[in-house]
């Protein structure tokens, strides 16, 4: 991010810088240029001080420092190489080149660094959030939701960030130099100052034209939002160095002994069309000479503005703000937005969307470079409950920053200064494919009552491959996140009903899609013993009468015919073990039937629901069971029993599976 000085909210422009050290001529002049921020030129002089051996180790500090704020990691790491393990090298640097190292893709190195410097800097708080359990602290994102990124055709080789959508035109920073015979730079990247452009969003191959009014300014500007005012008219809010009314304003700041700076921090400023030109007409309540604000977005409401500030009292480098918005236009004192948002880190770049939903970015929370976009998690009462990682390819392992999305919470812009891009930074369009879920009801194909605890399982119809399970509410639901592209088979499995199979594929699924609805239908199983969850129902040895336990279990069995299938015929049968002959078995096996069938008559099922009841004696064993001498007491237990022939379960005959 090689305007980083303006993202970091701490840009200074330094008007006058005096010193009284002892040093060589040309480490003045490289130190001078550093103070200044001019980074670029001071790079030059850095390394020829290291050519001709004049303080070597200053000038390979310095130099790593350099390219570290110019967001150039890479080109860090030989100079930090050069001194990081000397003894005398200050521990605060064992911090920078860990984060130089994560950000180069060497997490081991990172690691190494960060717990060396946890032995001398044990309370800081970015050790807390970049290492769990002695490892690096892993990046927690919702991995089933994507983003497609593409740079937009506008970039050039300098740097263009941020964006913002207003009556179909998209607004942006640019060092561009809009007159090519402009040669003033920015010593800290030798680009050019930031103006403000915009250009169609549907035709961004024409030129990009520069804002005319005041907005622009022979310093800094970014971060444009529009909103409107207590009379409905058109405004903007945007950031620029210490700035307004053609008058500068500084805070002198004492670096070292006799070294002073006057800084010129970010500000927030607002502007009116007035006879349709705009014109910057208020300082900002939240400004200060002696810290920075800037980046405010407003939400859909225009009733809450956040904003990124460095001021007293935060939580790290610079942290996410809020206020409300009066009904006159006034803003009231800023809040912290709190921990869960901001770190010992730095918090920047807000946007929340048309829900209410706040995004920013943060070097100080875990995530795969320096700079990455988050979101913040809600509950039921607004009051967020945590951060969520954006994740790849929106962000990268360099810094992400600036992000902002339609309405429509599918296609938005992202900036970033990731490899491969044209610039120092380069805005980039997204489209978010939102992760994929399939639901549905499962019911009973006769009476279509919801169906709990059924076994759903989703597989790939391809490889057969188990993508996920689980199980049916009290109300029938299951819901399964899926992969978009795929063909799958849904199987239905419960004991009172045969498994079932379903196929469905996704491959013209649309990507704004969320959700798939897939209900499923089973047919009932044919056995009113499963169907009913019968245990075995008992009679007392040479007897037919119904016991306590046998009526719990006959109770079953109603419920299923009067309430689960009302239309439900059956038969009933009585089977009894070997002992004895077959004429006092038959006898004793239909008093049984006879039993079981006035009872449940007597309970209130219609006797056109029981065609008929019948013993069977002996005569239909389950087992090789024959008699007292060759069957244990079990055994014969098995052959005493009902049974409940199905015949009909909806409106029409069906066949009894045997």
């Amino acid at each position: 991010m090689n305007a980083t000085r303006t993202y970091t909210l701490v840009i200074a422009l330094v008007l006058m810088c005096t010193a009284v050290i002892a040093q060589s001529k040309a480490q003045k002049e490289a130190d001078e240029l550093f103070n200044k921020f001019a980074y670029a030129k001071a790079i030059k002089l850095y390394e020829e001080q290291v050519v001709s051996g004049d303080n070597p180790s200053h000038a390979y500090k310095r130099l790593a420092e350099c390219y570290l704020l110019m967001r150039d990691y890479e080109k860090s790491l030989p100079y930090f190489k050069r001194f990081i393990e000397n003894g005398d090298t200050p521990s605060n640097y064992y911090f920078k080149y860990a984060m130089a190292l994560k950000s180069s893709g060497d997490d081991k190195g990172a690691l190494k660094w960060l717990k060396k410097y946890k032995k001398k800097h044990k309370n800081d708080k970015r050790v807390k959030q970049f290492l769990k359990d002695g490892n690096l602290a892993s990046v927690v994102f919702n991995s089933r939701e994507r983003y497609d990124v593409e740079p937009v055709s506008f970039n050039t080789e300098f740097s263009e960030f941020g964006s913002y959508v207003h009556d179909g035109q998209l607004y942006f920073s640019s060092s561009r130099h809009s007159n090519p015979n402009d040669k003033d730079v920015y010593g800290w990247n030798n680009e050019g100052w930031l103006d403000i452009y915009y250009v169609p969003e549907h035709n961004q191959k024409v030129k990009p034209r520069r804002m005319e009014g005041e907005i622009n300014s022979k310093f800094h500007e970014s971060s444009l939002v529009f909103s409107t005012d207590y009379k409905k008219d058109t405004i903007i809010y945007f950031t620029r160095n210490s700035y307004f009314n053609k008058k500068e304003s500084f805070h002198k700041v004492e670096k070292e002994k006799k070294v002073y700076e006057n800084l010129s921090n970010l500000k927030i400023y607002k502007a009116e069309n007035i006879d349709g030109e705009w014109k910057v007409t208020r300082n900002m309540k939240m400004n200060a000479d002696h810290y920075s604000s800037g980046h405010l977005t407003v939400n859909t409401d225009r009733t809450i503005v956040y904003f990124a500030s460095d001021r007293p009292g935060g939580y790290g480098g610079s942290d996410i703000y809020y206020a409300k918005i009066h009904e006159r236009g006034g803003m009231g004192q800023p809040k912290n937005a709190g921990p869960i948002v901001n770190t010992a880190g730095n918090e920047l770049f807000p946007f929340v969307n048309n829900e209410g939903q706040l995004f920013f970015s943060s070097d100080g929370h875990v995530g795969f470079g320096q700079l990455d976009v988050f979101a913040t998690v809600a509950d039921s009462t607004g009051q967020i409950t945590d951060v969520v990682n954006l994740g790849t390819p929106l962000n990268s392992s360099k810094d992400d920053f600036a992000y902002y999305a339609h309405d429509n919470g599918i296609d938005g812009y992202v900036s970033s200064n990731r490899k491969g891009g044209k610039g120092g930074d380069d805005i980039y369009k997204f489209r978010f494919v939102p992760s994929l879920q399939v639901q549905g009801v499962v019911t009973d194909a006769v009476n279509l009552k919801a169906l709990d605890s059924v076994e759903v399982g989703i597989y790939d119809q391809k490889t057969s491959e188990l993508i996920a399970k689980t199980y049916t509410d009290k109300n029938g639901k299951y819901q399964m996140f899926i992969n978009r592209n795929k063909n799958y088979r849904i199987d239905a499995i419960r004991s009172t009903h045969p498994h079932k199979s379903v196929y469905f594929d996704t491959r013209t699924t649309g990507p704004s899609a969320k959700m798939i609805n897939q209900d499923i239908q089973l047919e009932p199983i044919l056995d009113l013993k499963v169907l009913a969850g019968l245990n075995k129902i008992y009679f007392d040895f040479n007897k037919h009468n119904i016991r306590p336990d046998a009526a719990a279990e006959l109770d079953k069995v109603y419920t299923v015919m009067m309430e689960t299938y009302p239309e439900m015929i059956i038969k009933l049968e009585s089977h009894t073990d070997p002992v004895g002959s077959h004429a006092y078995n038959d006898q004793l096996s239909e008093r049984r039937a006879k039993s079981t069938y006035e009872y449940l008559i007597a309970k209130g099922v219609p006797k056109n629901r029981i065609l008929s009841y019948k013993g069977f004696g002996k005569r239909k064993p389950i087992n090789g069971c024959t008699s007292k001498a060759d069957c244990s007491p079990e055994e014969l237990e098995l052959n005493r029993r009902a049974e409940f022939p199905i015949i009909q379960i909806k409106s029409e005959t069906v066949t009894q599976n045997k």
